[in-house]
């Protein structure tokens, strides 16, 4: 395990033992405030009760998130509604899937789409996931074998998305698509999925797994709360961003001058 130590701290806080962890489909949930905190930014409606599970409304109304740690087998819910271009949609994932992955979702959900096409596979190919056909099916696992993408069709011709992450021990999380998911969410899932950068846990909150690799780093709140708004203050500028074009419509034509008192002169 290696030691790193952060530098620029003040002298009247203590500093507190995290740890990084690889690969990140491993590190466990996390604080669902990764997620919820991003939406609430960009404009969501909390619809939660106090105490109870998180439940969360797009501001047009048309998609909602969920977490219920309280159920078995408990985790995130996000259903769509059905609009011009899609049908009803839903994805489930698994109470253990890292907060930092269902962002990926959650967050391209507050994101205006790109004009490309988007390419569910193209993340994990960059990334060196070994991809290929199994019968009927089209499968991605990373280069440890501890994650995977499996695109299913079913005899009638239906598709889902099923993907999941899962150690020796057979600690993990799975997670599905329905068929009418838009694929540029699912694309945003698997960018965070296959993503080699590492996620951080607080002591106490690290799992045990002989296929994780971790290192310890002391954290000071200050800095914690730093990177945490500095997430939160990116949502709220494009959002504000997105509202301010909204607003703003161009004139097709200017209205003639009139002077006071109503007549209008020619020269």
């Amino acid at each position: 395990m290696k030691k790193k130590q952060w530098q620029g701290w003040g002298p009247d806080e203590q500093a507190e033992q995290h740890y990084l962890i690889q690969p990140r489909a491993l590190a466990g949930g996390g604080d669902v405030r990764h997620v919820s905190e991003f939406l609430r930014a960009s404009g969501w409606r909390d619809k939660s009760k106090t105490g109870g599970p998180l439940h969360m409304e797009s501001p047009d109304r048309t998609v909602r998130i969920a977490y219920d740690p309280y159920v078995l087998p408990g985790g995130w819910t996000i259903h769509g509604r059905a609009d011009g271009a899609n049908g009803e949609w839903s994805a489930h994932l698994g109470q253990q899937t890292p907060v930092e992955i269902v962002a990926g979702l959650t967050d391209a959900l507050t994101r205006p789409r790109s004009a490309h096409a988007p390419n569910v596979w193209a993340p994990l190919q960059e990334q060196r996931w070994h991809t290929r056909f199994e019968g009927q099916d089209y499968m991605a696992t990373s280069p440890d074998c501890t994650a995977w993408v499996q695109y299913r069709q079913s005899p009638d011709g239906a598709a889902m998305w099923w993907t999941g992450a899962q150690d020796k021990q057979g600690n993990g999380w799975t997670a599905n698509f329905t068929p009418n998911t838009p694929m540029h969410l699912v694309q945003a899932f698997s960018t965070e999925l296959a993503s080699p950068d590492p996620v951080m846990r607080p002591r106490g909150r690290v799992p045990m797994s002989t296929q994780i690799r971790t290192w310890s780093v002391s954290v000071k709140p200050s800095q914690l709360s730093a990177w945490q708004q500095a997430r939160i203050t990116a949502a709220r500028a494009a959002t504000w961003a997105r509202n301010s074009a909204r607003s703003t419509r161009p004139r097709t034509s200017a209205r003639p001058y009139t002077p006071a008192g109503g007549t209008r002169t020619r020269r």
